[in-house]
Order: structure tokens, then sequence, then C-alpha cells
């Protein structure tokens, strides 16, 4: 138990350090985290030795170490969000019979990171490795809709930054974002592509933040009301999946 709580300390101080735009002295690192300054000090030395604190001597001050760029390079070697996302939107595909894409957010740009094709449906713009505006999605609003308000007034500060087929105004996209938040899931019109329409929901990390979104598209002639809303509601079960598995 007793390493259990220092590993969390330990934790918490790494978690705090990366939190601060510049490296901080040891004294704002133990009231941070409520801790003793011997204690502290100790935590410190430790995440220095393995590479995980700087110390800066000069400026008495501690900062990241390299091992936690490692950590997160990683991460990103591993993919841990496709792998654990693909079965799942897999299984989508072939229980709707539709095309099915996972997406995350990148500014005020989604990137789409998997794309999964049913037989016999039209071809898609949204390809691996595509970028779109965020506002002109259904996988880029149901994650902004998840995002604090403030944040969302961070990206779309004027009317300046919004872009063509998708709201004029900030005003207008939040309107919209109040709308999808009722709904549960957010719905694109031929925003994209031409006679396709595309349903999506947010998948939410362990403190509630939009991490990805889940979207399935299909030839809005083919959907009637009925099937829109089975359709969202299978996105919606695919999301809380992928949430369950992070």
């Amino acid at each position: 138990m007793a390493n259990a709580t220092a590993a969390g300390h330990a934790l918490r101080a790494l978690t705090h350090l990366a939190s601060r735009a510049e490296p901080i002295p040891a004294a704002h690192l133990a009231r941070a985290l409520g801790l003793p300054r011997s204690s502290t000090y100790h935590l410190l030395a430790v995440l220095v030795e393995h590479g995980y604190a700087v110390h800066y001597e000069d400026e008495r001050t501690y900062g990241i170490g390299a091992a936690v760029h490692e950590l997160g390079a990683g991460y990103q070697r591993q993919d841990p969000l496709q792998r654990l996302a693909r079965p799942l939107v897999e299984r989508l595909v072939d229980s709707t019979t539709h095309n099915a894409h996972l997406a995350v957010l990148s500014g005020r740009d989604v990137l789409y990171v998997i794309e999964e094709r049913a037989a016999g449906r039209p071809s898609l713009v949204t390809d691996v490795g595509v970028r779109l505006p965020a506002t002109v999605t259904a996988s880029g609003l149901a994650m902004l809709a998840a995002l604090p308000r403030r944040q969302v007034t961070a990206l779309y500060p004027s009317a300046a930054v919004m872009v063509s087929d998708g709201p004029a105004t900030p005003s207008a996209l939040r309107r919209q974002l109040v709308d999808v938040r009722a709904r549960g899931y957010a719905v694109e019109e031929g925003s994209v592509s031409p006679e396709l329409s595309s349903v999506a929901s947010a998948v939410l990390d362990r403190d509630g933040h939009p991490v990805a979104a889940v979207a399935i598209t299909f030839r809005h002639d083919e959907v009637d009301e009925g099937s829109l809303a089975r359709l969202a509601q299978a996105a919606r079960r695919t999301a809380e999946l992928v949430t369950g598995r992070l």
C-alpha cells in the first residue's frame, strides 16, 4: 500500500509539472500536492534520477524530463485508440451495413484515423489521414459539443475563423452545439459530400473530455427518420463501448 501511495504521489507530481508553462520551485509543487517539503524533495530526487524530471539548479526549479517524452512517444507508437476502436467500428459496419469511421479533433479540424467501408456503399472523402473543418462534419460537431464552452470560444473567437458550409458565426455554432447536446448525437447533411449524411457521437476519456468521435455515413435519400435514429443510437453505443475501453 505504501508503494501504491508513493506511485500515486509521483504520478500527481508529473501531472502537475506537465500542466505548468514553465518549471516550478519544489515548494510550489509541495503546496499543490499537499505534501511536506521533505517528502516532495525526495519524490523529485527519484524522478530526476530516472529522467522524468529535470532540476534547474540555477533557477531552483523543476520541470518535465525527457523520459516523459519517451512515454508519450511510446503511446503514439502503439496507437492505443485505433487498436481499441477498430474492432468496434468494424462491428458497427457489419451491423448497420453502412460506412463508419473514427476521427479525432486537431485544432479546428478533424483528422480521420479509422475508415471502414461497407460493401456496395459509396466511396468517401474521409480516408485515413484526411483533415476536414470540424464545424462541417458530424464527428467534429459531436466532439465540440462535448467540450467546455470556454474552450469552444477559444477555438472560434470570431466569424473570421469560421468556414463555408458550416455555421457562419460563433453564436450560430453555439446554438448548433446546444442541439447536438440535446439530441445526444450530431448530424451532418451534405456538408462534406453531396447526397451523403452522417451521424456521430463523441468518445470520452475518464475525465469526460472528447478524444474521438464515431460516425456513420449514408445516402440521405435511403434513410428515413426512424432509420436515422437507429443509426445514431448505433454510433452512440459504439462510442460508449470505445469510451469503456480507454
